[in-house]
């Protein structure tokens, strides 16, 4: 099994009152594993309120992420939140009751990462399977399949 997301990086059911809340949730699992530092998750925010909701990628989904940089972020990784409540971008494909943070140091990792997302994301019911998940052993194997 070639293991996208790390199980520190995971957590089901999280409550959040934003999407800026739900970004900020699924970021600061990356900062408690050293993988970020704060200031990316602002770097996230701020991109989504220049450019708009254009993170949400499918329905019920979106892929937080910022530019790829050296000085926030430690190691490349990503992290995944399902929401209790799902929360609105203003986009299309709300409301989005699954956040996935993507952190990486350059634009090689960016494009690596990224597509091996968008093959997890082609897999049919996949955010359906994810939502699904009642614990984060469940989602890690979900994700990690």
């Amino acid at each position: 099994m070639e293991v996208l997301i790390q199980k520190e990086n995971i957590a089901v059911n999280v409550e959040a009152k934003d999407w800026q809340d739900a970004i900020r949730k699924a970021g600061q699992l990356l900062i408690d594993s050293d993988h970020i530092k704060e200031d990316y998750i602002n770097q996230m925010i701020d991109g989504v309120k220049e450019l708009g909701p254009y993170i949400v990628l499918t329905q019920g989904f979106a892929l937080a992420h910022a530019a790829p940089n050296k000085d926030l972020v430690n190691q490349p990784s990503l992290s995944m939140v399902t929401l209790s409540d799902p929360v609105e971008f203003r986009s299309p494909h709300d409301p989005v009751k699954v956040v996935m943070c993507l952190a990486c140091t350059d634009k090689v990792t960016h494009l690596d990462l990224m597509s091996r997302i968008a093959k997890k994301l082609m897999k049919e019911n996949i955010i359906e399977e994810l939502t699904k998940c009642g614990s984060s052993d469940e989602l890690y194997h979900v994700i990690n399949d």
